[in-house]
């Protein structure tokens, strides 16, 4: 066989390796997932809070704190949930979290009494005051959000996250009573709503964290 045709059908196995390079490469751009995409799309759980003043904040803090002491849970911030538990995407959560707050204005909230629940999420709180202020801000907000509850909506301020006996928890609640004698008749205005991610299946809470912010209005 000659050169020319040995040099020649060399030239042509280059260009056909050259040619599946450059099928394989498009291929591989087709198919690899989009790490932007594959954010985008990702879903956690988020929540929206009402968020207690600046002025009221440390006295609920050293009561939770005089609760977590004797009877344990994770630390947590101050709070009345407005919207529970959803499942959205970052920017989901952002956009109807920012619709939400338009329009919306400062609210005040009045504790009726420190009351005990029946599971980790709601062991003691205070219960608040459902006025028509109070609930109209839930309903407005878990439309934005698409939220539905299977429950009514029992507007309330957490004190302690634990698993505790019916025992425990009465005795938690006289102690709430003990370290801060007037809390039972607590009133706050809010004017703070916070977007939040909360995976409720992380009783640790250390993948909690706020994501946003907004003030509402005052008039």
């Amino acid at each position: 066989m000659s050169l020319e045709i040995r040099l020649f059908r060399f030239l042509i196995f280059l260009g056909f390796l050259g040619f599946s390079f450059v099928i394989f490469s498009i291929s591989m751009e087709t198919t690899a997932p989009d790490v932007h995409v594959q954010k985008e799309i990702k879903k956690e759980v988020y929540s929206v809070w009402a968020l207690p003043p600046e002025d009221v904040r440390p006295r609920l803090k050293n009561l939770m704190e005089g609760l977590r002491s004797e009877s344990g849970g994770p630390e947590f911030e101050p709070h009345v949930t407005v919207v529970g538990a959803i499942s959205l995407t970052e920017n989901e959560a952002l956009d109807m979290f920012k619709r939400a707050c338009e329009g919306l204005k400062a609210y005040n909230a009045t504790v009726d009494k420190v009351a005990t629940g029946t599971f980790f999420y709601q062991c003691v709180f205070l219960l608040l005051h459902p006025t028509p202020e109070v609930v109209e801000v839930r309903s407005h907000c878990s439309n934005q959000f698409g939220y539905k509850s299977s429950t009514p909506y029992m507007p309330h301020l957490s004190l302690l996250y634990a698993d505790l006996t019916d025992e425990e928890k009465k005795k938690a609640q006289d102690k709430a009573y003990v370290l801060d004698e007037s809390i039972g008749s607590l009133n706050f205005q809010i004017s703070r709503l916070a977007l939040y991610k909360t995976d409720t299946e992380d009783k640790s809470l250390k993948s909690w964290e706020k994501v946003a912010e907004s003030d509402l209005k005052h008039y």
